[in-house]
């Protein structure tokens, strides 16, 4: 019998879909799920899981107890990258990370390279805090990463490197479909236009490959991140 694994994740989280993404991709044993609301967080969850207050947060091991009253005898695991590898070394059956070190080494620098120039850089052209150039010149970055002729990030395998970046692209799509963010109006759609030239078609077809797999139709819902998306990208510039 497996150990008891809770999930702690809010539902617009791209960091919590990255865990849900590789724990439907390794076919992991049943596990519990417990949905904080971040706006209202409980003192347990403060004072019992995370003292940071923040998601995606794994509890793995000790008794198997109710999510809202974790044993102190379970493992805490928060931050999501960390949680990917934990994930990957928990399941090493899933591939979700290679058994070749160099491999492995790549789906790491690639986990970088998203954390510097998605998570980063990107996220600053959504906040409307950087260009529309830089934007691209972090998209073209990740676009380098990527190996000609596979349909995955990094080997013949989907790793954490492809769950990492996959909520991000799902909401590329929105982005360059719907203009919104805190970027100067219109932009949104140049990035859409300037993404469908040749110059990032190795990207798009990674992408798209992505956004169709089952798994992340599984646990992805876009009309609930568009809602979000319109209530916190308000600062528009004209």
């Amino acid at each position: 019998m497996s150990e008891q694994l809770t999930l702690y994740l809010h539902e617009i989280s791209p960091f919590s879909q990255k865990v849900e993404l590789a724990l439907v991709e390794a076919n992991a044993p049943p596990y519990k799920v417990y949905r904080v609301d971040l706006r209202n967080k409980s003192e347990w969850f403060t004072s019992k899981v995370n003292p940071v207050g923040q998601v995606p947060v794994v509890t793995y091991g000790g008794p198997n107890t109710e999510p809202d009253n974790p044993s102190p005898l379970s493992a805490k695991i928060a931050e999501s990258n960390v949680i990917l590898e934990f994930l990957a070394d928990l399941y090493p059956d899933s591939g979700l990370l290679p058994k070749n070190p160099i491999l492995r080494a790549k789906v790491r620098f690639f986990i970088n390279a998203i954390t510097k120039h998605i998570e980063g850089t990107y996220f600053s052209f959504l906040r409307g805090n950087e260009s529309l150039d830089n934007a691209l010149n972090a998209i073209e970055f990740i676009q380098e990463l990527l190996e000609e002729g596979s349909d995955f990030a990094i080997g013949d395998h989907y790793t954490i490197a492809d769950a990492c970046i996959s909520p991000h692209l799902a909401r590329l799509k929105i982005v360059t479909e719907t203009d919104i963010g805190n970027f100067p109006v219109g932009m949104g759609y140049k990035l859409g236009e300037e993404l469908k030239g040749p110059k990032f078609a190795k990207f798009k077809k990674y992408a798209q490959g992505m956004l169709d797999r089952p798994s992340l139709k599984q646990i992805y819902d876009e009309e609930i991140v568009i809602e979000y998306f319109k209530s916190i990208f308000t600062d528009r510039v004209q």
